[in-house]
């Protein structure tokens, strides 16, 4: 990202608030204590006029007429002119002028323009080490329209010195400051610098940090695009979205900023067609559930993405000509990916998954999917607050159950548990025995009630006699199939370890006979499922007239509900931390990158029924403030929840 191009051919040009912060310092006003002349004035508003209409080889000339006409002012108009040939990509062009200059003439802010053109100059001929002299002058008092440029020149300068960790630093110091496509690009940047520093060095510098450091989650970031699994703080969820405003008889809460026209991007057809219809189900269950609130509401159009990166973005670029004013699209990770990759989004984008090639959200877009990442570290923070700091895990072959536990590990690993013991199941296999044994797990004093498997192979007398068990419990990612084989045959086996599962052990809807193998684990799950958040409709009573809303749907359909009633909160989450939306997948919340992030709550198999441990969603359902990991998307291409969480 550049303020204003050095030389303009080798450099991005700037954007519009940039260009505004150059405008204002481009003015004419004319310090010093000599008071100018009527003639004087209209010939320093008539050289600012052409900085203004872009004519800044002109508008150098005119000011170099006034420094030879007016003595007095002669070194302001002259920095004024090497201004305009910096606006110009000619800073090469102004040495001379500055060369003219004594910086004890001048006053105000020019004193400080002149630094940051030396600096600028400085750069051109790949001097970095002055060009970061000139920007960091600890006595030397920048205004705050300078801000920005001074940030600019400074991390050039810094990752020009090969300082690339002080050039991010700089540069999220100024992100605050930018908007849109200047912010999208200074966060390029910032990654950009970080991933030039090797994994070791990051991860010594992320542990060093403390937890409200501002390069924390930058340095997450940077580990998390390098491939590396790490944890990062939860989402911080301290108020619902707005309090209820009066008048009109509508049912809204303050931040309640609903666009004219929404536009639907799902496939229509292909291997996600099962996927988008439960979606679209909830997304139009919840837009007439909205009805009840007499608030405005958007009129929504539905277009077919065809299942692939490319009708995506065509979708996009036809939903934009038509009007639309918001997005909610696309589905799976690769559209997601190369929708974010378009050189600008014309229209803001509400996208139903994260890009499969770990990019930030674009600019003015957010991120909404159900990532069995968030489930894992959510596991790991949940064991951590029953007092449980060693975790054996036990996972299917799936992706999404590698995924979960990666994040698990990580999460649990920060805060201060360990991994004991790690196994993936035979995805054709139905004896576990020699798998359990291998892990070494702890047992239970007495038999179990269930008479032993006399095939088993007995567990050694040290994993008797393991000084954990009181410290222990066992983390499951696999579908209700392999659980329903696993659990079993861990209390042949005298495993009376607790156990903690990812929402994939629950089929969605209560089954009794079967399910009575899983009693005693605990889950995470949208809380929509159990009826456990307030103001939502029953989830019973939909699933009675909606097919979609029954058994492994229901995550989907409930992931399509909070699509909708996340549409006019997005800004106000983004622009409030701490804000989250009470949503049926989980209570809803931004992180600084624009990504929707999900606290799910815990659910607890008893007599073969799946039901809330706290009968509904409570902020004591919530992870305490600690780390918690996410682990880098798949790359494999696939919905948001192609599996019921992944």
């Amino acid at each position: 990202m550049r303020l204003r191009p050095v030389t303009r051919p080798s450099l991005p040009a700037l954007g519009p608030i940039l260009l505004l912060a150059g405008t204002l310092a481009l003015s004419s006003c004319v310090p010093g204590n000599t008071k100018p002349s009527p003639a004087e004035i209209n010939a320093a508003d008539g050289a600012a006029a052409l900085v203004r209409q872009g004519q800044f080889d002109q508008a150098a000339q005119a000011y170099l007429a006034l420094a030879a006409q007016y003595g007095g002012h002669a070194d302001h108009y002259r920095l004024q002119a090497a201004e305009a040939w910096r606006e110009e990509g000619r800073i090469d062009d102004a040495a001379p002028t500055l060369a003219q200059i004594k910086r004890s003439n001048l006053q105000g802010d020019d004193a400080v323009r002149f630094d940051l053109l030396r600096a600028d100059l400085a750069l051109r001929h790949h001097d970095a080490a002055t060009a970061l002299r000139l920007t960091t002058q600890p006595t030397v008092a920048v205004p705050d329209k300078l801000q920005v440029r001074l940030f600019e020149v400074r991390a050039q300068a810094q990752a020009g010195t090969g300082d690339h960790w002080g050039a991010a630093r700089t540069r999220v110091q100024m992100d605050d400051h930018l908007q849109g496509l200047d912010r999208a690009e200074n966060r390029k940047q910032i990654l950009a610098e970080l991933t030039r520093l090797d994994v070791a060095s990051l991860k010594q510098r992320a542990a060093a940090m403390k937890p409200d450091d501002r390069m924390l989650s930058w340095t997450n970031e940077a580990l998390s695009q390098l491939g590396v699994t790490v944890a990062q703080a939860p989402a911080t969820l301290q108020q619902p979205v707005g309090t209820l405003l009066p008048g009109a008889g509508a049912d809204v809460r303050e931040g309640y900023k609903m666009p004219a026209h929404v536009a639907l991007l799902l496939p229509e057809s292909g291997a996600y067609e099962g996927a988008s219809e439960a979606i679209r189900d909830g997304f139009f269950a919840a837009y007439a559930e909205s009805a009840r609130t007499h608030a405005p509401r958007a009129s929504v159009r539905i277009y077919d993405t065809q299942g692939s990166a490319d009708g995506a973005i065509k979708a996009y670029q036809q939903a934009a000509s038509d009007g639309a004013q918001l997005v909610v699209g696309p589905l799976t990770r690769g559209a997601v990916a190369a929708l974010f990759a378009q050189p600008k989004l014309s229209v803001p984008v509400l996208a139903l998954n994260h890009p499969d090639n770990r990019q930030l959200p674009a600019s003015d877009a957010s991120e909404f999917g159900l990532l069995p990442e968030t489930e894992g570290a959510q596991a790991a923070d949940h064991m951590i607050e029953r007092g449980l700091h060693q975790a054996y895990v036990v996972i299917s072959s799936d992706d999404f159950a590698v995924r979960a536990a990666n994040a698990f590990k990580a999460e649990l690993l920060a805060r201060g548990g360990s991994v004991t013991g790690m196994a993936t199941l035979p995805a054709d296999g139905t004896n576990y025995a020699n798998l359990i044994a291998s892990l070494h797990l702890p047992v239970t004093a007495t038999p179990a009630s269930t008479t032993p498997d006399a095939s088993a192979p007995a567990t050694s007398a040290s994993a008797m006699a393991s000084p954990t068990a009181n410290d222990t419990g066992i983390f499951i990612s696999m579908r209700s199939n392999q659980a329903r084989l696993l659990l079993p045959q861990l209390q042949i086996a005298r495993i009376a370890l607790p156990v903690f599962g990812t929402s994939h052990i629950y089929g969605g809807s209560d089954n009794p006979t079967a399910d009575g193998d899983l009693n005693g684990v605990e889950f995470c799950d949208a809380p929509w499922l159990f009826d456990a958040q307030p103001g939502l409709p029953h989830h019973d009573d939909i699933a009675t007239l909606l097919p979609d809303a029954r058994d492994g749907s229901a995550r989907l359909f409930a992931f399509g509900m909070d699509a909708w009633n996340l549409v006019p909160y997005l800004d106000w989450l983004r622009d409030h931390p701490g804000s989250y939306l009470p949503g049926a997948s989980g209570q809803l919340t931004a992180d600084q990158f624009g990504r929707i992030r999900r606290v799910l709550i815990w659910a607890k198999f008893q007599n073969g029924l799946a039901r809330p441990l706290g009968g509904s969603l409570q902020i004591d359902d919530l992870p305490a403030p600690a780390g918690s990991a996410p682990a880098p998307a798949s790359s494999s291409e696939q919905p948001a929840a192609a599996s019921p969480a992944g």
